[in-house]
């Protein structure tokens, strides 16, 4: 037996309603690029893509230091280089809206204090999750992690392609951007700086 309620309402389903004037938004875009928003494939398309935006921009609802508020002080006498890497991300550019898609290093050389290491991943997602640029992400977690966990050195580096340089203006597929921020002995000590930059793959 067919079901009555079409794939686009059973989307819809416990969702949270959108205001109609950010569905208006949506459907005056989509007019202005060129077809119609009352046609059967775009119709719940307005409601959609505000919901899509609301988890994109989940980081403007969190503050990503308190990640790092529980830390661990009885570590064995570690103090050597914490190191996570390759962690992947999404971000959007404040210029065009367009996706970022990266990953980053985030490396610290503890004072005193160690924190859950998935924390890491957490403040980059909760700064990643908000209208970006890559010079200003690489830096806000560098901050964060620097602020809050007092270590004595902080580096991050972050490689990301950006749709706004790859989907459209000078379409050039396959470029990387990196950008990266050291703080404390990374950026003081060049054996240091040379140590960490090499167990991140620079």
């Amino acid at each position: 037996m067919s079901s009555l309620v079409g794939p686009d309402e059973d989307d819809q389903r416990g969702k949270p309603p959108v205001p109609a004037e950010v569905q208006d938004a949506v459907r005056t875009l989509i007019r202005w690029a060129g077809d119609d928003p009352t046609r059967e494939g775009l119709r719940d398309t307005p409601a959609r893509v505000a919901r899509a935006w609301r988890e994109y921009c989940l980081g403007y609802t969190e503050d990503p230091a308190v990640h790092l508020s529980r830390v661990f002080e009885e570590v064995g006498g570690y103090d050597e280089i914490v190191l996570l890497r390759d962690i992947p991300f999404q971000s959007h550019c404040e210029h065009h809206m367009a996706p970022i898609i990266g990953k980053a290093a985030i490396a610290y050389l503890p004072r005193d204090r160690v924190v859950g290491i998935s924390k890491l991943a957490r403040v980059l997602h909760g700064f990643a999750r908000r209208l970006q640029i890559q010079e200003r992400l690489t830096a806000e977690v560098a901050n964060c992690v620097w602020d809050h966990l007092r270590p004595h050195g902080v580096a991050v580096v972050i490689e990301a392609s950006h749709a706004c340089m790859t989907a459209r203006g000078v379409r050039t597929p396959g470029v990387q951007m990196v950008t990266s921020k050291l703080l404390g002995s990374f950026l003081e000590d060049e054996r240091s700086r040379k140590e960490v930059l090499s167990l991140m793959g620079y």
